[in-house]
């Protein structure tokens, strides 16, 4: 199983409170937006914190994201336009580590209202292997590429684990009204009704992975450490954070091992990058593809319309190639 290393870069106890902190408070005219609507301007770095603005904000905001529908985020390259029209958003909400491009355009913004959504819950360092014996190997899988992402090699993929997306959404709500108090119950009632979704996501994973044949997975892009730790899971990342990073010859015979010894059917990948080296691999081994999307963004090809939609597909696709009983 997934070994957990916890990274202290906060306490679960105080991820409502960071939420509020995290963001300076607006007053007087500004707490009532920006625009000429009256609605908080919110600028979102990416789609799970878009998702996040628009479904705890609903009519009081207006959400923009710097990460337009089928753009890789990774990849994300922001132009000194977009870095000056972050100062003049409400609030801007991002997940520190995740987009290096966005990391700096915020600290070149000099935007004052800021949530920092890694601040939300309690991050923690996952290797493109769960498995013990291949972590070091899988480690240094990828050629040319580094899989540790922040200082302290925390992943941020945080809000594919439905449990800790929902501490992120309560930091989130507390920082909302904090910025607009006079909407400040609509936001506490909207965090809580998404709160109650996100723990009812999290049963259905738990109930629909706890009796399969395997519980190993491979996949593309090493983003489902937090999902795997929740259920129990291993992942196998054939690279690591960056989906379009080649694997070396000996990752891609290691993960021929791991497929065989753990009864694998299936080679995932997602919309967002190439499917080049799953197929690679599914023919060399004789295996399956099918899709594990990290949602980090939607589009026409993504199996749903948003979070929910997206993620019980995830689940759907998992209980089959894991052998659910």
């Amino acid at each position: 199983m997934n070994v957990r290393r916890l990274i202290p870069t906060a306490a679960l106890a105080g991820a409502v409170a960071l939420g509020a902190t995290a963001l300076t408070a607006c007053s007087g005219a500004s707490a009532a937006g920006n625009g000429t609507d009256g609605k908080l301007d919110v600028t979102a770095s990416f789609y799970p914190m878009q998702f996040l603005a628009e479904k705890i904000g609903k009519d009081h905001v207006k959400v923009s994201t710097l990460t337009k529908p089928g753009v890789e985020p990774h990849d994300l390259e922001i132009t000194p336009k977009q870095t000056a029209q972050l100062g003049e958003a409400d609030v801007v909400l991002y997940l520190k580590s995740l987009q290096p491009a966005v990391d700096k355009a915020v600290e070149q913004s000099g935007v004052k209202n800021v949530v920092d959504a890694a601040t939300l819950t309690t991050l923690e360092a996952h290797g493109a292997s769960g498995h013990d014996d291949h972590a070091a190997e899988g480690e240094g899988g990828a050629e040319g590429h580094d899989h540790s992402h922040g200082e302290a090699g925390e992943d941020p993929h945080v809000w594919l684990d439905p449990a800790k997306y929902a501490e992120m959404a309560k930091g989130v709500g507390a920082a909302l009204e904090k910025a607009d108090a006079g909407h400040a119950a609509d936001y506490k009632k909207n965090t809580e009704a998404l709160v109650a979704e996100l723990n009812a996501l999290d049963t259905e994973f738990k109930n629909g992975l706890k009796d399969t044949a395997s519980r190993t997975f491979i996949t593309t892009h090493s983003a489902f450490g937090y999902l795997a730790e929740r259920y129990g899971l291993d992942q196998e990342g054939i690279s690591g954070v960056d989906p379009e990073s080649e694997p070396s010859p000996a990752r891609m015979k290691d993960l021929q091992t791991v497929a065989a010894k753990d009864g694998v059917t299936t080679v995932f990948f997602e919309t967002l990058a190439s499917d080049k080296t799953a197929k690679t691999l599914a023919k060399d081994t004789g295996l399956k593809t099918d899709v594990l999307d990290p949602l980090e963004g939607i589009t026409d090809s993504s199996q749903g319309a948003d979070y929910f939609e997206v993620m019980r597909s995830n689940l759907k696709n998992l209980q089959k190639a894991l052998g659910a009983k």
